[in-house]
């Protein structure tokens, strides 16, 4: 493999302006400007957001659905099973969410990472068997999932239901 790294070049005067208007350390400003986050309220936004901040999750298509699928659960405290890869925003999705079903009184709720090495990123049908066999009836993917048209085929066959969030691009069909 021939990769190589490539460093972007910054504009130092603008990380000079970003980091005294907002009283940032050089690497913070630097960050910003890397991620063309400059102007003051942007910068306050990006390091400080709040709810008001974040996009409408109702963009996301089918969240509706999603949603109350989730509060069926949560009513009858069903098993849920979240799925997620074993990187970084996979792990921190996992924990996110299963904290949030938790503190909505879920006592139901077990998590799945793929074993690297044995299993890869992203849905496996000897998964799917495993979470069907221990009684789980909704898998919630998170960071997977859009690309798993045969093991999610698998789920349904087994009557399991999907709820699948992921931040890759779909395919041309998707689950």
């Amino acid at each position: 493999m021939n990769k190589k790294w490539e460093i972007c070049e910054c504009n130092q005067e603008l990380v000079k302006k970003v980091e005294a208007e907002n009283h940032l350390s050089e690497l913070i400003a630097t960050i910003l400007v890397n991620r063309e986050v400059v102007d003051k309220k942007d910068v306050e936004i990006f390091l400080n957001p709040t709810r008001n901040d974040f996009h409408d999750p109702y963009l996301m298509p089918d969240m509706k659905k999603a949603i109350d699928r989730i509060e069926i659960a949560i009513q009858k405290n069903e098993k849920i099973m979240i799925y997620g890869d074993y990187d970084v925003d996979g792990v921190t999705s996992i924990t996110v969410l299963k904290k949030f079903l938790q503190d909505r009184g879920m006592t139901n709720v077990g998590y799945y990472i793929p074993k690297r090495l044995d299993e890869g990123y992203g849905l496996n049908e000897e998964a799917v068997q495993k979470i069907h066999k221990e009684g789980y009836k909704l898998i919630i993917t998170v960071d997977c999932g859009i690309t798993g048209m045969k093991e999610i085929e698998k789920a349904y066959s087994l009557g399991m239901e999907l709820i699948v969030t992921d931040h890759l691009e779909p395919l041309d069909e998707i689950p």
